[in-house]
């Protein structure tokens, strides 16, 4: 039999009525990936949250109208004119906080599956850590701006001291922390610099490098009233030593060197920490051109992490920027202007709101708010100067 004669027959019998019809093969089924299969809308989370905190302002609200006592939602005092508030805000904040994660991770669970899941109870759990920690900062500036800014409006704040009679001003509590914030700084950058460049380029693990890591620890756990003392004792003792006026000990230069024990730890761990974040490849190719060592570190190293040397610099400042027993003990205050650091009492903003708060006044407790919140903006004006050099004398692949 021919091969036609093959294949016709074999046609035939499957083009027939009787014949039974072929099953086409199988096509693959569209696969399904359990990664991305389920997810929640992008505003199921910010719809979430707010009924979260709806509900439990809700709850609380209850609470509070079913108070057998009575207490009204918001009064003021008319001893002290504060303004009082009997809602628990606190258990509001906290009952909402766990509502949202336990039911958004509920949420995930059932259309996401357990993976997303616990993506998202983590993500809750950042979120609200985030928003818990930021309340009480936002509180804080709103309180300093409510209750300072009255005493800021007044002119005479920034024109007069408090010497004269019907005069209350804080023009010499603002130059006092300025002349020993800048003694601080002259005193403690180049030192702390310096010792971080010590530790990180020619130390390599020897033992002073070893011991001054050591007392660097040590200082950073320092109480601030110490440092004051250390202070005050050291140029008490040089003042004996050579015979002078120990009525004159206090001094701003002394609240400086008290200032500088308590920056300094900071100064230096910044430092180090910054300085160890430039590749060594770039200190070995300044080797290879043949540039000494002290230049690769001028040229090379310094300008490469100064905008982490900068901010590093700038929260040691804001860190003692607000030391008041340190400054108590060291400097003194006073009502006179005193712009001489190296001869008598000179005043600084925290021992002027010290001082003014423990006059029980409405004048004097408004002097003193006024003083908090002008040490919040030189410490906002520090930074903004500091991101200011950091950006324009940084490498130019970092802006």
């Amino acid at each position: 039999m021919s091969t036609e004669t093959v294949k016709s027959t074999s046609a035939g019998s499957s083009s027939g009525p009787g014949a039974s019809k072929t099953t086409p093969p199988n096509r693959p089924s569209k696969t399904v990936n359990a990664l991305t299969s389920g997810r929640l809308p992008k505003w199921a989370m910010p719809v979430l949250v707010l009924a979260s905190f709806v509900a439990s302002f809700l709850i609380f609200l209850g609470i509070w109208a079913a108070d057998p006592e009575g207490k009204p939602l918001i009064n003021v005092v008319e001893q002290t004119g504060n303004l009082t508030i009997g809602y628990n805000w606190g258990g509001f904040l906290a009952l909402g906080g766990v509502i949202f994660i336990v039911v958004g991770w509920l949420m995930s669970r059932i259309v996401e599956g357990a993976r997303q899941a616990a993506n998202r109870f983590v993500q809750s759990l950042v979120v609200t850590a985030f928003v818990l920690a930021l309340i009480p900062l936002a509180s804080l500036i709103t309180i300093l701006f409510i209750n300072g800014l009255p005493g800021l409006v007044d002119p005479d704040f920034f024109l007069h001291d408090s010497s004269r009679p019907g005069e209350r001003g804080g023009l010499h509590a603002i130059v006092g922390t300025l002349l020993i914030t800048f003694f601080t700084s002259l005193i403690t950058i180049p030192i702390g610099i310096f010792t971080a460049v010590y530790i990180v380029e020619y130390g390599r693990g020897g033992r002073l490098t070893k011991a001054i890591t050591f007392f660097v620890d040590v200082m950073t756990g320092i109480p601030s009233i110490v440092a004051g003392l250390f202070a005050f004792a050291l140029f008490m003792l040089f003042t004996q030593t050579f015979g002078g006026d120990l009525t004159t000990v206090r001094a701003g230069i002394v609240g400086s060197i008290a200032l500088m024990v308590l920056m300094l730890p900071t100064v230096v761990r910044s430092s180090e920490e910054m300085i160890r974040l430039v590749p060594q490849e770039l200190r070995e190719a300044s080797y290879a051109l043949g540039v000494p060592k002290w230049l690769t570190i001028v040229k090379v190293v310094l300008p490469t992490c100064l905008a982490g040397l900068v901010t590093g610099v700038l929260l040691a400042i804001a860190r003692v920027i607000g030391e008041t027993a340190p400054l108590l003990v060291a400097a003194g205050m006073s009502i006179n202007m005193n712009t001489n650091p190296f001869g008598g009492v000179m005043s600084s903003l925290p021992t002027f709101v010290y001082q003014q708060w423990n006059f029980t006044t409405a004048e004097g407790n408004q002097l003193a708010w006024a003083g908090a919140l002008v040490l919040l903006l030189i410490v906002v004006v520090l930074n903004a100067i500091g991101r200011v050099v950091s950006y324009y004398f940084s490498p130019r692949g970092s802006r």
